[in-house]
């Protein structure tokens, strides 16, 4: 066991939630609260308020979002509270009538659409496991899955985005010893269109009918669907939801969830961020991801609509989000540098004001934020970013609050959300305001591992868990991130930060992106490398047009890292310019891949 002298924080009022009753108003919480139970509430509640909005170019002209039980403009449709309801028992009746039904497992790797958030919700509705698979898994990671939770079903988008999902899926299934049925879902175009129609591999797509919200999802009669899962503490505390990570060097790690450590995340997060019936959100990241649902149960929760984008494009984003109306966008630290760069562009083009008048905030997390991208949205946007901390063990850890000081939004990460305490534990028993390892438990965190060996070492002996990050906590119960454990570079016996060393680079006006490495060295232990990818339309090596005037060298990238009062012992050794640094589905930068890259050197 690790000695320490930790410190602890936690949200002052975790222990009972105001929110219920009054901010949420229509709902009181209890220990046996399930998604579908949300979902059937709010459809109660709010029937005609809009729920999800999908944005049509405006070239299709009026009309396009017409259909039963759709409200349309020319650049904008809708689906309602109480169409979402409908239409996801219809589609759990198809799915019934395939064979799923409580505790079946079934895995999908779909994008941001309509049919995949209904899907979602129709397999809560039948109480059955869903194993959201991210979009860029392939074969091995998808392979690993299917085996690893026996899924009967299998749900994928046919071609997209250049790959053939229906083929790699039915490959895959083949070499099970119990392969899933594949249904493909829509044709892989994207279009909200009534045509598409479910292809399954071995069978019919089952079900009476389709809709245009469904992309092609088998539907049936709701009349023959068996009760839903109970609103009871047992019911809200099975394990529903199961989560790979990829592994570099290993296999994938099942992270497996309930009902109500995912409706705890979006409770945090709506309670941090005060959204409400007024806001419109936006889903522009993977819904595979568990960032998916605890964004769907915030919005059925605080009741507001959000925009989804399967594929996030700045310029086509900005542009769907000033016709939406858009109030709180959100994503990693690249979607944030996304939208300063549109705003800078529209600067540019002699447009005033912010890029997206309505938007009141960008609300994320993923990766660190740099303080400086936050003063410059703030200042050149008008817009400030409310970053969180979490990951798939547990989706939200802390959260920036509206009360928060500017200096607080920009330096920090937050305080404990709702139902969650953070510990600091170094093994020297350092006091409070020192760094060290983030231990979390609560209501956010997950039931373990798919395999127990790993779950045992998870957790420490108080049953906290191990996140393998490193952070400081301040005296008021904000976090702040300083980096992973395995990205502390141990240079001649000195451990050096690479975020420090990151949070000062991306204030060079050559840096749109870093990344800082360490890499092995046969005299320092480890080296310090830099790897800079440049701002949006600048050059680096391997541009079909380089321009090396353009690039940051050495030299500039030392003078700064000085000037800005860096000790000298953590200068980078080494700089490479790139560019496009590589990165996940959520846009994180993947470091192995650049240690793999650079290391060998």
């Amino acid at each position: 066991m690790t000695t320490s002298s930790p410190m602890t924080a936690r949200d002052p009022a975790q222990t009972s939630d105001p929110a219920a009753g009054t901010a949420f108003g229509w709902l009181d919480l209890d220990d046996g609260a399930t998604v579908w139970e949300l979902v059937r509430r709010r459809a109660a509640l709010t029937p005609n308020a809009p729920l999800l909005i999908i944005d049509i170019p405006t070239a299709a002209g009026p009309g396009t979002g017409t259909g039963t039980g759709t409200g349309s403009t020319d650049t904008v449709t809708t689906l309602s509270c109480a169409e979402f309801a409908a239409e996801c028992e219809r589609v759990a009746a198809g799915l019934h009538a395939l064979g799923v039904g409580p505790g079946s497992a079934v895995s999908w790797q779909l994008p941001t659409r309509p049919e995949t958030v209904v899907l979602s919700a129709a397999l809560a509705r039948l109480g059955a496991v869903q194993n959201p698979i991210i979009h860029i898994y392939r074969e091995r990671e998808v392979g690993f899955a299917l085996a690893q939770t026996g899924a009967e079903l299998f749900c994928v988008p046919g071609s997209w985005r250049g790959t053939d999902f229906q083929s790699m899926a039915e490959s895959v299934a083949a070499t099970l010893p119990h392969p899933p049925r594949v249904l493909s879902i829509g044709d892989g175009t994207g279009e909200p269109d009534g045509s598409r129609g479910p292809a399954e591999s071995g069978g019919s797509g089952g079900g009476n009918g389709r809709s245009r919200w469904n992309g092609g999802l088998p539907t049936g009669d709701p009349a023959t669907l068996p009760p839903p899962p109970p609103a009871t503490r047992e019911s809200a505390l099975a394990v529903r939801w199961i989560y790979y990570t990829s592994g570099t060097t290993s296999d994938p790690k099942g992270v497996r969830h309930s009902d109500s450590t995912l409706i705890a995340g979006g409770r945090g997060l709506a309670r941090a961020l005060g959204t409400g019936p007024a806001d419109v959100g936006s889903i522009a990241f993977p819904f595979a991801h568990i960032g998916g649902p605890d964004y769907l149960i915030m919005m059925l929760l605080s009741g507001f609509p959000a925009l989804l984008l399967e594929t996030f494009d700045p310029a086509a984003a900005i542009a769907a989000y000033r016709r939406a109306g858009v109030t709180i966008a959100g994503g990693s630290t690249a979607f944030y540098a996304a939208v300063l760069g549109q705003q800078r562009a529209a600067v540019a083009r002699g447009e005033h004001g912010p890029v997206v008048p309505t938007l009141r905030m960008l609300a994320g997390g993923g990766a660190p934020k740099p303080p400086e991208l936050f003063t410059e949205l703030l200042t050149e946007a008008g817009v400030p970013i409310v970053h969180g901390y979490g990951m798939t063990e547990a989706p939200m850890i802390t959260s920036g609050c509206r009360s928060d000081t500017d200096r607080q939004l920009a330096h920090t990460d937050g305080r404990p959300v709702l139902g969650v305490q953070v510990r600091i534990v170094r093994a020297d028993g350092s006091a409070e305001g020192a760094e060290g390892e983030i231990r979390v438990r609560g209501a956010t965190v997950f039931h373990g591992y798919t395999d127990p060996a790993l779950t045992a070492a998870a957790f420490d002996d108080d049953g906290w868990f191990r996140t393998g990050d490193l952070g400081i906590l301040d005296a008021d119960g904000h976090l702040t991130i300083t980096g992973r454990l395995k990205d502390v570079i141990i240079r001649k016996g000195e451990n050096i930060s690479a975020k420090e060393i990151e949070d000062l680079l991306f204030s060079h006006p050559k840096v749109g992106a870093v990344a800082v490495i360490g890499l092995p060295d046969p005299e320092r232990g480890e080296r310090v490398c830099a790897v800079i990818e440049p701002p949006a339309g600048g050059s680096a090596a391997g541009d079909p047009t380089p321009n090396s005037s353009a690039h940051l060298t050495l030299a500039e990238m030392t003078e700064h890292l000085r000037a800005a009062g860096l000790a000298r012992h953590k200068l980078p050794e080494q700089l490479e310019v790139v560019a496009e640094l590589p990165r996940n589905a959520t846009l994180k930068i993947l470091k192995h891949i650049l240690r793999n890259q650079y290391g060998t050197g």
